[in-house]
């Protein structure tokens, strides 16, 4: 069955609702689609105090423990883990938590106390990096869901010319430029076919950057997580899913974690919007690609 040619408003129409719900500033965290294997609510906490993380570091771990495939919930920094009598794993790698700290300091001026913010870094690891360590949401093996292919959905996936080689398997979802390959999980590992195929549109929009197809910027050396690069290529992916997703009748489930996820990439760029209006483009070109959609410009 071939997907019928979306009006071009649609990404309009897509666009404009993700800006509003960022513009309202109440957009829950942006959750993991993929299942894990523990019984966590899938938000970031601390397993030394059992408090959930906050800001944009909700975000941050979220994104990691998505693209690396952890099912736990929990993290630690190096010293956490020693004085639980467990030890991080050799070879891997921490990930960055920032956080505010008010210091207490005399006016040279005045000689009154004022407080000052004062940003600060630690690392932690997930709790999966570590031997020896068994967090709270630990769990034995789930099951995969059954699942039931959305047809509009299927008939873009089939329907893209030239397409990466998708492989099924693990429990994250990536797509490697290199190889020209998508690997996601089984989609009865997500939380439910939406999602599955909202994953799936984001690995394939980040496929159709490949010089082979829209040759967008190269992932060389500076294109490392969190960079500016890294990021706008992020949003260009995640605008793209969303258009495919409203082309494929599936956007009301999926457009507001779809904003959630524009909007924490936004934060690491830059406060105003002007590079999600400029992904929006990059990405109605993503979608366009993936649909075989040719528009007359002039």
């Amino acid at each position: 069955m071939a997907c019928r040619k979306p009006r071009r408003d649609i990404y309009q129409e897509v666009t404009d609702k993700i800006l509003d719900f960022i513009d309202q500033g109440n957009l829950p965290p942006w959750r993991h689609p993929i299942r894990g294997r523990g019984t966590g609510d899938g938000w970031p906490k601390s397993l030394a105090t059992g408090k959930r993380y906050r800001g944009v570091n909700v975000f941050l771990l979220a994104i990691t423990n998505w693209m690396k495939g952890y099912s736990s919930d929990y993290w630690v920094t190096f010293k956490q883990a020693r004085a639980q009598g467990a030890k991080v794993k050799k070879g891997e790698q921490a990930s960055l938590v920032v956080f505010w700290k008010q210091y207490v300091k005399t006016d040279d001026e005045t000689g009154e106390d004022i407080t000052l913010p004062v940003l600060r870094h630690f690392n932690v690891f997930n709790a999966e990096q570590c031997a020896d360590l068994a967090p709270p949401d630990a769990a034995e093996e789930v099951e995969p869901m059954a699942f039931d292919p959305i047809e509009r959905a299927e008939a873009i996936v089939s329907g893209f010319a030239n397409p990466p080689l998708i492989q099924h398997g693990g429990k994250a979802a990536a797509y490697y430029r290199r190889e020209d390959k998508v690997r996601i999980a089984e989609p009865g590992w997500f939380t439910s076919g939406e999602a599955y195929y909202a994953t799936l549109f984001h690995e394939l929009a980040h496929a159709t950057g490949h010089e082979k197809r829209l040759n967008r910027e190269h992932e060389g050396a500076s294109h490392v997580f969190g960079s500016p690069s890294y990021s706008k290529e992020e949003l260009t992916a995640e605008f793209g899913a969303a258009f495919l997703a409203a082309a494929a009748g599936i956007s009301p489930p999926t457009i507001e974690q779809s904003a959630a996820y524009i909007d924490g990439w936004r934060k690491k760029i830059a406060s105003d919007k002007k590079i999600v209006v400029q992904a929006a483009g990059l990405g109605q070109r993503a979608a366009d690609h993936v649909l075989g959609v040719t528009f007359e410009t002039g």
